[in-house]
């Protein structure tokens, strides 16, 4: 079975704010993986496109990435709860990719291991 990566808003754009290839990145910690990503994370990257600058640039590119997941329909609207309840409720080998210190404080006390940046461009895991 392989792992499963839950992508948050942030990490969806990461390419362009962080020049990150995240899917690579994955692919060389991970191998074999399923990427997801809620809906309410989906929403989060439609709202903040419509912005101007650099984030929204950052939110169009995060929203065609998120094509690459599969989308999770959850009860939670908020994008951060929605992650937290994808990453517990999925089975086996769970990792959620995120740069946001307080959502990933709030998954290494849920017992998630957390994949995010490390050094200039490259992504880690921190377990548990």
């Amino acid at each position: 079975m392989s792992a499963t990566a839950v992508l948050d808003t942030n990490a969806l754009m990461m390419p362009v704010e962080l020049d990150v290839r995240v899917f690579d990145e994955l692919d060389r910690l991970l191998g074999a993986y399923e990427a997801v990503t809620p809906r309410a994370v989906v929403a989060e990257l439609e709202k903040l496109r419509d912005g101007n600058g650099a984030e929204g640039t950052a939110a169009a590119v995060g929203r065609d990435l998120a094509e690459r997941c599969r989308v999770v329909e959850t009860d939670e609207s908020y994008a951060d709860d929605a992650v937290v309840a994808v990453a517990e409720a999925a089975e086996g080998e769970v990792y959620v990719v995120t740069n946001d210190r307080p959502l990933r404080h709030r998954l290494l006390d849920a017992g998630v291991d957390v994949i995010g940046l490390r050094g200039r461009n490259t992504l880690a895991i921190t377990e548990t």
